[in-house]
């Protein structure tokens, strides 16, 4: 057990962003419509709330470097999930566009202590080898949550006839229920005890470099991270695809809808395309560990650029290949823009430097959201949002090549 510990703390990972990703980031999409008929809101305005907790996420991200220093992730997560179900109850009882806002700000803290960045630091913690894998476990995670939640919103409302308040109510038990799952089992490696997954073979491979006079590849700054293309390159192909990620996930239910398809298979949609996401969060991050990353990452943005094509052009009957091609391309891609900042730059800085982007990625996601909802109110179609994603993509593709291992270089410039 204690040589596969490292691999449930994969899982571990996988659990916190299912929870605090899913519920908040995708799950709240199944009652955009019953919130707008009650209150009734504009899409845009109803959009606002993912605005508000995408950019404060965002903002606080560079920061939460040196927070895990302190506290370390453990703490953060827990605090984080009990936060989490606090605001679910919240939620049932909102209304006013103010408590909703609001609620959504604590949704922002939440994403910072126990979203992405913790995630991906907490796993690769663990992962001396076989990180790409690893992270991709965990990545998974986002993706069940696109999955499950929507869906399940749908059925407690329609199947067992709740209202929307009474289905935030049951859904509260879920990060209460991994809150004390996370309280027994998330841990990090702590010296004299279990060690990171291939830590002795990662050892070895460094006594035998220095023996053959070979240059163990330093990590890079902060500083450093922020003087390099890569970062910048990495940064606008983040905050392009999240702008893109989120302006078609949070606003498909209700385009689907628009096209005339059940709430059933409106949830569906998001369920396939959060499905397709995690399966290419998994096979990609496995794929990176046997071929080189950089090409893993060109080819994600080509299959996710195809398939904001196909949803550019409005068609009900390609809207479902559409949706298998961006999210199979998107799930991949996730997994790469942390696996290469994680293996460009080192371990050293990784939270400052996934914070920075973080900041950056976040704030256009948060827009994405909020302005293809804008869109529609002003145009009565999402036509023009989605050709705007199509041509982000095409941009993050081309910003792509420019990817590269800053250790490398700095290495070779050293010598």
């Amino acid at each position: 057990m204690k040589r596969y510990y490292p691999w449930l703390m994969a899982v571990m990972g996988l659990l916190i962003l299912l929870t605090s990703n899913g519920l908040i980031v995708t799950g709240l999409t199944a009652f955009d419509e019953s919130l707008l008929k009650e209150f009734g809101w504009t899409r845009s305005e109803l959009k606002m709330r993912d605005l508000i907790t995408l950019v404060l996420a965002g903002w606080l991200g560079p920061f939460i470097g040196v927070v895990i220093d302190r506290a370390g992730p453990r703490k953060l997560i827990l605090a984080g999930i009990a936060l989490l179900a606090g605001l679910y109850f919240a939620y049932a009882y909102v209304h006013s566009l103010i408590q909703l806002y609001l609620i959504h700000v604590g949704f922002g803290v939440v994403l910072v202590a126990a979203g992405l960045t913790v995630s991906v630091i907490f796993v690769s913690q663990w992962f001396a080898l076989n990180r790409g894998t690893a992270i991709g476990i965990a990545l998974v995670g986002t993706s069940m949550g696109g999955m499950l939640f929507p869906r399940l919103g749908v059925y407690l409302m329609e199947t067992l006839g709740m209202n929307w308040r009474t289905a935030f109510m049951w859904e509260m038990a879920i990060p209460l229920t991994f809150l004390v799952i996370a309280y027994f089992f998330v841990r990090s490696p702590q010296p004299g005890g279990i060690k990171p997954w291939g830590a002795d073979k990662a050892a070895a491979k460094v006594i035998s470099d220095a023996a053959a006079n070979i240059v163990t590849l330093p990590d890079v700054t902060y500083k450093q991270a922020l003087r390099t293309r890569t970062f910048w390159a990495l940064a606008v192909v983040a905050m392009a695809t999240f702008f893109s990620i989120m302006a078609v996930s949070q606003n498909l239910f209700l385009h689907m809808r628009d096209l005339q398809f059940a709430p059933a298979q409106a949830g569906n949609a998001l369920a396939l395309m959060f499905g397709l996401a995690m399966v290419g969060k998994f096979l990609f991050g496995a794929l990176a560990d046997v071929v080189p990353p950089k090409a893993v990452f060109l080819v994600n943005l080509t299959i996710m650029a195809t398939g904001a094509f196909l949803l550019a052009t409005m068609r009900a009957d390609l809207i479902w290949y559409s949706l298998i091609l961006f999210g199979l391309g998107w799930g991949g891609l996730y997994t790469m823009i942390q696996l290469l900042a994680v293996n460009s730059f080192g371990l050293a800085s990784a939270g400052k430097i996934l914070g920075s982007v973080t900041l950056l990625d976040a704030t256009t996601a948060g827009m994405g959201i909020w302005l293809a909802a804008k869109i529609f109110d002003l145009t009565g179609s999402y036509k023009p949002a989605f050709q705007l994603v199509f041509g982000l993509i095409v941009l993050a593709l081309i910003m792509a090549t420019l990817v590269r291992d800053e250790r490398i270089r700095l290495a070779a410039a050293a010598s």
